[in-house]
């Protein structure tokens, strides 16, 4: 199964291709994990979440892990950690979207709640060039995704798939947020209609703490 994107930084927001510009707000609020996840996926889960609005209205609410475990040297860990240092297939949190909403492919992605695994597009054949940057997180239907270890990548693309009745994983874009403003949380403008919310979340690597900056695509899609 091909994993083509042609069209994310978390995925696009369905009033994101309406004329008017989207008043996009984030916020980090005390947040309870949704009971439609898994008990072992529900617990790992910080219920510091990532609240993204346009206006007043709620376009989707993301849980991260407490700490996400990563593997890097302390090397890695003293110039900072990048997205690569999270293993493919790891669960790193989940995400709510109480409308339907749409990823940056243009596809829709039905209301409801999602587990989110990181994985790294291919660049190869028809995938090279087709985002703006490799790193995403692919998200699977809660029902779908119980566990609370990684999924084999070939596996996680199966399971994401389901989500678009076996057509393409649903996809997540993430971008760097590595800069001076990495803590900050904001929604930013990538260009091209596109915005994506940044966060800053712990990891946890060789038993060491570090931080890493996210920023995860809450409206905009790739402009073919």
């Amino acid at each position: 199964m091909k994993w083509l994107v042609l069209a994310l930084s978390v995925a696009v927001a369905p009033l994101a291709v309406s004329a008017a510009e989207p008043k996009l707000s984030a916020k980090v609020e005390k947040v309870a994990p949704p009971d439609a996840l898994a008990e072992p996926v529900r617990k790992l889960l910080d219920e510091q979440a990532l609240v993204v609005r346009d206006g007043d209205t709620e376009l989707m609410t993301v849980w991260f892990r407490t700490e996400i475990p990563a593997k890097a040297t302390e090397e890695q860990i003293k110039n900072g950690l990048t997205y690569r240092e999270i293993s493919e297939g790891t669960l790193v949190g989940a995400v709510r979207f109480p409308e339907k909403f749409t990823d940056f492919r243009k596809q829709e992605i039905a209301a409801g709640v999602y587990t989110l695994r990181f994985a790294v597009q291919p660049d190869i054949g028809d995938h090279t060039g087709t985002s703006p940057h490799p790193e995403f997180c692919l998200m699977s239907q809660a029902k779908e995704d119980g566990r609370a270890d990684a999924v084999e990548p070939k596996k996680l693309i199966e399971m994401s798939s389901l989500v678009n009745e076996g057509k393409h994983p649903a996809v997540l874009l993430m971008w760097p947020n590595n800069g001076k403003d990495a803590a900050r949380v904001q929604v930013v403008s990538k260009g091209n209609g596109v915005y994506a919310a940044t966060v800053q979340r712990a990891l946890v690597a060789d038993g060491k703490k570090a931080q890493l900056g996210f920023a995860v695509t809450v409206a905009g899609v790739r402009n073919e």
